[in-house]
């Protein structure tokens, strides 16, 4: 099993930056690659980016590039999700996620095997 914990969340002004971390731990060694989903209140689970653990191209959702860049310290089993230019759109709930295997298509929930508990982004016009 793997563990996750989110940090960093709180409430910032549009156009103000947050940084997000995501610590795994308990069996990091089969975790294959991490990310970040988000969801605000009545809408779907979004996918937001994620990052292969041995590779440097991560993924992005439409809504977050040029915006948004995902991290990572392997020897720290630490992923982080740099918010710059932020929106009240981007208010919601953000989910760390790990996954044991590269198959799957990275922006399905059903891809992702660990979920942490979330962490609260709120941005105000």
């Amino acid at each position: 099993q793997v563990q996750l914990m989110e940090s960093g969340g709180g409430s910032v002004s549009a156009g103000g930056s947050l940084r997000l971390s995501c610590v795994a731990s308990g069996d990091t060694d089969s975790v294959n690659s991490m990310g970040w989903f988000r969801q605000a209140p009545g809408k779907k689970r979004e996918a937001v980016a994620s990052i292969y653990k041995y590779g440097e191209n991560p993924y992005y959702g439409d809504s977050v590039k040029g915006r948004f860049t995902i991290s990572q310290d392997r020897a720290e089993n630490t992923a982080y999700l740099q918010m710059n230019s932020l929106i009240p759109e981007d208010t919601a709930m953000y989910y760390c996620v790990a996954r044991r295997f590269t198959s799957g298509v990275w922006d399905s929930t059903k891809t992702w095997d660990f979920w942490g508990q979330g962490t609260q982004v709120t941005v105000s016009s």
